[in-house]
């Protein structure tokens, strides 16, 4: 489900069912490396419609997360924490993050959600069979993180 009118009126409806988001964690820089932060946003957002697509009913695609990339690592963390904590009040038990921004794996043990780091894969000159192929074998990947997620919440 994403965050529609329409798909949040079923969400509500099939809340019960509904126990885990998706967040998309997207950098921003007009100044710096500006292609390359673009490029990380525009992977980790093929990834997660991707992913939505493929479990839709199971879960919420948020919205992305927008950081500055100059923004202090502290400031960020807290304010994705605050996102965590609405989300958890709102009955989500399972939040999956997912970024392609390597600086969030220094602070990933101190949020909440699985946070899921994937290097931003240049999809800019592949033609479009490849490209689908490439967003396939990763969003793959990202199910079985998903699935694992799952699982080590039910064992725990």
């Amino acid at each position: 489900m994403k965050w529609t009118e329409a798909d949040i009126a079923l969400f509500e409806k099939e809340k019960e069912y509904v126990d885990t988001a998706v967040l998309p964690l997207v950098p921003i820089s007009m100044t710096n490396n500006m292609k390359t932060t673009v490029s990380m946003g525009e992977y980790i957002s093929i990834i997660s419609s991707e992913l939505e697509r493929q479990l839709k009913g199971r879960l919420l695609l948020l919205p992305a997360f927008t950081y500055l990339s100059s923004e202090e690592q502290a400031t960020t963390k807290d304010r994705l924490k605050k996102v965590e904590e609405e989300l958890m009040l709102g009955g989500i038990q399972h939040i999956i993050t997912l970024t392609a921004d390597v600086n969030w794996k220094q602070v990933e043990d101190q949020v909440s959600s699985a946070l899921l780091w994937m290097p931003a894969i240049p999809l800019e000159h592949m033609d479009e069979q490849y490209k689908m192929e490439t967003v396939s074998a990763q969003v793959k990947q990202v199910l079985q993180f998903v699935t694992n997620t799952w699982q080590s919440n039910i064992n725990s």
